[in-house]
């Protein structure tokens, strides 16, 4: 008889897999998305069984992936200036106003009859 002791895999040495419900829960969003992502292959996953199913280490990629990063900019920006001031405009000279006119309704227009 042989024994499977050799070759037999452990619990412990398995990484474990979430469902994309359980992905879901934890980042917020929902069971749509994360499979729609991975569907589309903008997320890591693993194929086991043929369903969508997600390490401990693709989670933590998936939110590296969509994380947003604050963008330095060089001019200070109306919460570093104190209250927002709106900008100027140069005194123009009023113009003349431009007429609008309607247009007749379809109903007011004279029938055209089908040429025969």
């Amino acid at each position: 008889m042989i024994s499977h002791t050799r070759h037999s895999v452990t619990a412990e040495a398995l990484p474990h897999l979430f469902r994309p419900e359980e992905v879901a829960k934890a980042l917020g969003c929902s069971e749509w998305w994360v499979k729609e992502q991975a569907r589309r292959r903008r997320i890591p996953f693993t194929r086991a069984g043929g369903a969508y199913r997600f390490t401990a280490d693709h989670v933590a990629e998936i939110v590296r992936a969509f994380e947003e990063r604050p963008v330095r900019t060089a001019e200070p920006t109306p919460a570093d200036r104190g209250a927002f001031v709106r900008p100027r405009r140069s005194p123009e000279p009023a113009a003349e106003p431009v007429r609008l006119r309607a247009r007749r309704p379809r109903r007011a227009l004279p029938r055209q009859s089908p040429a025969a």
